[in-house]
């Protein structure tokens, strides 16, 4: 079975040099805002490009964070891509928010900013992009839009750490970014992990007191905060993994050129990239009108894909009161996309094969 993830081999590889990390911190005995976080967020600003990053418990609660320290809730509006994981909705309407679906470019499957003007009212606030399947949004007619309207734009990272976008990193490209580690992101932890990133100093001390309980110091509550902490055992991991991620990027990017150029099967609709720096290939995504059909074909051949997602936001039942409404391009893909399996860890081999398979179907 050629695996879609094979996470046991993306971690071994720095399997000494964690365990020597995490056992420091065992022997130390601190656990929470110590050292590694301290660290691993320094080193992770000057990845990304940005004065400051502050690790926090996930990336919905990064999220979150952001539109909270914001001061945005009750009947403000967000526009928000309709296609994206349910967790970028999920985080506007727990601020008491208003998420305002905008539909997607179908071949960057990213946010279409031709379509985000007609959309925006008094109340909206801000504009949150989300980088999904790893490509960065074409930011130019985004910026313009949230300068003439006075708007704040935020990204939603989750899925494209280390991408670029005219030669900066995404995370540096907004008023404030949210990144998910989850094991299985691009950087991922070994377990949940998040950090919100910024340049503004007073929205990242803001963050961080929310993050804390709302405390400013000890036992001095100064909002009604929640808790959201990113642990020194997950914060030491990602900064062993943090130098290798270009590394990896880059061999994710191979992978997805080979498919590109060797994927000739007039049923599958391939991926389209405008920049090359500009996609990180967290998931390889292909279309076809018979998905079903060639997700089992796959499975019996031995190659394991998902679908990321088989049912758009506006069709979950927690949000019910959306159900009867329509966006024709994001249900086409929700209905038609399956992820094929990409990782730095796949050989040669293995993905000749892929390629091989879906050809032959």
């Amino acid at each position: 079975m050629i695996k879609f993830l094979d996470l046991g081999k993306v971690n071994n590889r720095f399997r000494d040099v964690m365990d020597a990390r995490i056992a420091k911190i065992l022997d130390k005995g601190w656990y929470l805002q110590g050292e590694e976080n301290e660290v691993f967020t320094k080193h992770f600003a000057d990845f990304c490009g940005t004065k400051y990053a502050l690790g926090v418990a996930n990336g919905l609660d990064a999220l979150r964070l952001i539109i909270k320290a914001s001061g945005f809730g009750e009947g403000d509006e967000i526009i928000v891509p309709a296609n994206t994981y349910i967790a970028t909705i999920l985080a506007i309407s727990d601020n008491g928010c208003t998420p305002v679906l905008v539909e997607p470019d179908i071949n960057s499957y990213n946010i279409n900013p031709d379509l985000i003007e007609v959309a925006i009212t008094p109340k909206t606030k801000a504009i949150m992009v989300v980088h999904l399947y790893g490509q960065a949004v074409q930011m130019e007619k985004i910026w313009a839009v949230a300068k003439k309207h006075n708007l704040k734009v935020f990204e939603d990272c989750a899925q494209a750490h280390g991408a670029y976008y005219q030669g900066k990193r995404i995370g540096s490209l907004s008023d404030a970014a949210a990144f998910s580690f989850y094991p299985g992101k691009n950087l991922g932890a070994l377990g949940d992990a998040g950090a919100v990133v910024s340049n503004d100093k007073e929205l990242i001390d803001k963050v961080k007191a929310l993050a804390n309980y709302g405390s400013d110091r000890k036992y001095h509550h100064i909002y009604k905060g929640l808790n959201s902490r990113l642990d020194e055992i997950q914060a030491a991991v990602l900064d062993v993994k943090l130098p290798y991620l270009d590394e990896d990027n880059a061999r994710r990017r191979e992978i997805a050129k080979y498919y590109r150029e060797h994927i000739t099967n007039a049923k599958i609709i391939l991926p389209k990239v405008y920049d090359e720096l500009a996609h990180v290939w967290h998931v390889f995504v292909v279309r076809t009108q018979e998905r079903d059909r060639f997700q089992q074909y796959l499975t019996d051949k031995g190659i394991q894909t998902i679908i990321h997602y088989p049912t758009p936001p506006h069709k979950q039942l927690a949000y019910q009161e959306w159900n009867n409404r329509s966006y024709p391009i994001t249900e086409e893909i929700h209905r038609t996309v399956i992820s094929l399996p990409i990782s730095p860890m796949m050989t040669d081999e293995e993905v000749r094969k892929v390629v091989k398979v879906v050809n032959e179907w």
